[in-house]
């Protein structure tokens, strides 16, 4: 099971983690954090000696109610990004978290190595057939509506079995635009309830049925900090426990604000499965 990312072949059989790099001043957890150079390249090195393998760059933040941002700004924010960890630190494996097919484009050939849509090409009819051209490792999420509109589309019949006909067709439409690499998430806390998102870990072993790599988006999310009457800020423990459970039931990918607790979430889960 692995991706090439830029001519270099990643792995997934064992799990990997993907650090958090937020340049929006809204995001949930990190908002406005990283406002300077310096202070993105100390974030970046940090999570990179911590052992990420790939650094996420988002700049429109996707959490529910978000303020819309134009595709102008959001290149503003991503593309000198792009260029400042590259100069500094140019083996990094970047994942520009976008729906937007021209952001993508304009990064990756900045020098950015995978995309991480939250639609699936929904928002945006050119992104499968522009990754599909660019030729790069493509992260696709469930979601419905928008992230300004997400939290009034919640109905299901049977959660797991509607997600996985959803990818099954659009993983079907993005083998048609000759995208190889692809990688599921199942998009937790994006159209779905608190009640949602714990019956969608519980049963996420089931999406290995759909055969492609699952990335879990966990981190500081409100499923753990509203059951446990706290915040964001305070979630990090709530995290490594459900971080540790997402492993257990397939994930190849954690999308996380904590490199260092992650990695040691995935140390002691190949020990716990180790075959030697």
């Amino acid at each position: 099971m692995t991706i090439n990312c830029k001519g270099q072949l990643i792995d997934l059989s064992t799990p990997k983690v993907m650090g958090i790099l937020n340049v929006t001043p809204d995001s949930f957890y990190d908002g406005g954090t990283y406002k300077n150079e310096t202070e993105i390249l100390q974030q970046v090195e940090t999570m990179l000696n911590y052992g990420a393998t790939f650094i996420d760059l988002g700049g429109y933040s996707s959490r529910p109610n978000a303020d819309v941002v134009s595709e102008t700004e959001e290149l503003k924010r991503v593309i000198p990004v792009v260029a400042l960890i590259l100069k500094h630190f140019p083996e990094t494996l970047i994942s520009i978290d976008t729906f937007r097919s021209t952001v993508a484009k304009q990064s990756i050939e900045a020098g950015a190595a995978l995309i991480n849509d939250i639609s699936a090409g929904k928002l945006d009819d050119a992104m499968l057939s522009t990754v599909g051209k660019l030729a790069v490792p493509y992260i696709m999420m469930h979601m419905k509506g928008t992230p300004q509109t997400m939290q009034q589309h919640t109905q299901y019949k049977d959660l797991t079995k509607e997600m996985i006909a959803y990818f099954g067709e659009r993983i079907a439409a993005a083998h048609e635009e000759k995208i190889n690499d692809i990688i599921i998430d199942p998009g937790f806390g994006f159209a779905k309830t608190l009640a949602q998102n714990y019956e969608l870990l519980n049963q996420q072993e089931l999406l290995q049925l759909i055969d492609q790599p699952i990335l879990a988006g966990i981190s500081r999310k409100s499923m753990i900090y509203k059951p446990l009457n706290s915040t964001a800020q305070n979630a990090l423990n709530g995290t490594t426990a459900l971080h540790m459970v997402a492993l257990q039931k397939g994930a190849k990918i954690l999308r996380a604000h904590d490199v260092k607790e992650a990695m040691e979430c995935v140390t002691l889960f190949n020990q716990l499965t180790s075959k030697t």
